[in-house]
């Protein structure tokens, strides 16, 4: 880590709010430049980046909507910069369409969604998990999204800086989701001395052959293409559009939309190993399960302890990757239980997807709580040990 980041940083241990660990996350990540508009609970990171970006050679920008924010990162982006945004529910909705944009070309790019409660303006100071299937589903047409969910303010530091990893690996935004608990809340955080960073590999190809929409040309059979910048010897060609491996429209060929969907969709389901992190607690012997994500992971834990004292069986996946799901991963393990419980702060949106992998293997409940209330560990208890007593 470089003298300049280490003097903008400070102290290799602080004690900060999940939103100041991401902009630390963002700033050793290589994060460059920093297009945002101010919303609540997501501000504090706007507020850190516009004073740190200028210490170790970036750019700020406050643009002057969400729209133009994600626009203005996926520009900078196309230029070699790493680049970041951070919103919260109505600043979300209003990116859909540029995040379906940078999809679509393929442009890394980072995007952090603080959830608050929705719909419309809701209420803004308060948590809730309400934008997990908007973010899978929020733009149009068919693709695949990476999103990762933080539940801790360490874990929001290390995973801003998986979510840069990921978006240079595999060429595409990846976004990170928390909410105003994660955000707002103060714990220790660790600094590491060294940390892993993916940086973009200059493209080496001969100049009359290279095309910046095909894959394969050092890896065979790597879905994501190397990537040219504005500005360089190479020809750029960039579009929303159906397009071909130059870059250029083709927006009455089947063919070529086929192909070009079915590559998009296939560089991240064919890497979902890679992609997903599940953290798997005293499932080895569970008789029921718990499903959790971000800040509900943290009462589903404790709920867990409290059932194996009272001798149930009870075991706890947190899902750390929200998008792709693993699947395979979360199929074995309802063949192994008796129950499965989805525990999240909204009216039932992950539990659908669940409920579809495991069909047939376990039974599956959901507990949901909304208005802006953490589920305490003790609902989700009581819940277990009804789930229980119907066996």
């Amino acid at each position: 880590m470089s003298e300049q980041i280490l003097e903008a940083i400070g102290k290799n241990t602080q004690y900060v709010m999940g939103n100041t660990a991401c902009a630390y996350g963002a700033i050793i990540a290589g994060c460059r430049f920093f297009g945002g508009y101010p919303i609540t609970p997501a501000s504090e990171i706007i507020e850190k980046m516009s004073e740190l970006l200028p210490q170790v050679g970036g750019k700020f920008i406050q643009m002057e909507d969400e729209l133009s924010a994600l626009a203005s990162i996926i520009g900078a982006s196309w230029t070699g910069a790493k680049a970041m945004t951070a919103t919260s529910g109505p600043g979300f909705s209003l990116m859909q369409e540029n995040l379906g944009y940078g999809i679509m070309t393929e442009t890394p790019a980072v995007i952090v969604n603080v959830q608050r409660v929705g719909p419309s303006t809701g209420m803004p100071t308060l948590p809730s998990q309400g934008d997990l299937m908007q973010t899978r589903w929020g733009s149009h047409g068919d693709y695949e999204i990476i999103a990762l969910a933080s539940a801790s303010v360490q874990e929001t530091f290390e995973l801003t800086i998986r979510a840069f990893n990921l978006a240079e690996r595999y060429r595409t935004p990846v976004v990170l989701l928390m909410d105003a608990e994660v955000g707002h809340m103060r714990e220790k955080l660790e600094i590491p001395e060294k940390a892993e960073i993916e940086n973009r590999t200059p493209v080496t190809i001969d100049v009359d052959h290279y095309k910046p929409f095909r894959a394969g040309y050092t890896h065979p059979g790597w879905k994501v293409p190397e990537m040219d910048k504005f500005g360089d010897e190479y020809p750029t060609f960039v579009t929303g559009l159906t397009h071909d491996e130059m870059g250029y429209p083709a927006t009455t060929d089947p063919d070529v939309h086929r192909e070009l969907i079915h590559r998009l969709q296939r560089k991240i389901l064919e890497n979902v190993k890679e992609i997903c992190i599940l953290e798997i607690h005293n499932m080895e012997d569970a008789e029921i399960g718990i499903i959790s994500y971000e800040t509900t992971s943290r009462p589903c834990l404790s709920a867990m302890e409290k059932a194996r004292k009272k001798g149930i069986k009870a075991g706890n996946v947190k899902l750390t990757t929200v998008w792709p799901l693993h699947e395979e991963k979360i199929s074995r393990i309802a063949k192994k239980i008796d129950k499965l419980l989805v525990v999240e702060m909204n009216k039932g949106q992950i539990v659908r997807e669940i409920r579809k992998i495991v069909a047939g293997k376990c039974e599956v409940e959901f507990l949901g709580k909304i208005g802006g209330e953490i589920i305490s560990p003790q609902e989700i208890v009581d819940k277990i040990e009804e789930m229980m007593r119907d066996v």
